[in-house]
């Protein structure tokens, strides 16, 4: 008996008909971020810019693919600001625990949006690392830079 061909799954390929590894490099650019902060010795602030920003370029890319809406992110980095605002009048010890408090909120976003959760699972793992104001400062790079290539790979 002939097996009949298999007809290529449409969602892993391209308009002209090419494999599709953008999926793929979802799991390896945020795993890349992940063990690029968790090699900190659990300091954001050690966080090499220059990594910070091409694993950044990387990461807005594909979460553009991942047809993540702009808005999910400027939401985030919008709290961010609210805490950045705080801190110009507060120490960071009056922040800190609002700082963790972002995290559910990552947790709730993914949960009604799917889109999120690569993006959830990143900043989640920067905010564990967390620990004083110049820690506070690279978060805000990290979130800030996503989303500016995000919006550069034409990110709604």
């Amino acid at each position: 008996m002939t097996e009949k061909p298999r007809k290529p799954n449409q969602n892993n390929r391209d308009s002209k008909g090419k494999r599709d590894n953008r999926k793929q490099d979802s799991s390896e650019i945020q795993q890349q971020i992940i063990k690029a902060i968790e090699k900190t010795d659990h300091s954001l602030k050690d966080y090499s810019v220059r990594d910070l920003v091409q694993q950044a370029e990387e990461f807005g890319r594909v979460l553009e693919f991942q047809k993540l809406k702009t808005n999910q992110i400027r939401k985030f980095l919008d709290a961010i600001n609210q805490l950045k605002a705080k801190l110009a009048v507060k120490s960071f010890a009056d922040i800190k625990d609002e700082i963790f408090l972002l995290k559910p909120k990552l947790v709730y976003a993914s949960a009604k949006q799917n889109s999120v959760k690569s993006f959830s699972k990143v900043i989640s793992t920067a905010i564990e690392n967390v620990h004083d104001e110049d820690d506070f400062q690279r978060l805000a790079q990290l979130v800030e830079s996503i989303i500016a290539y995000h919006k550069a790979a034409g990110g709604e």
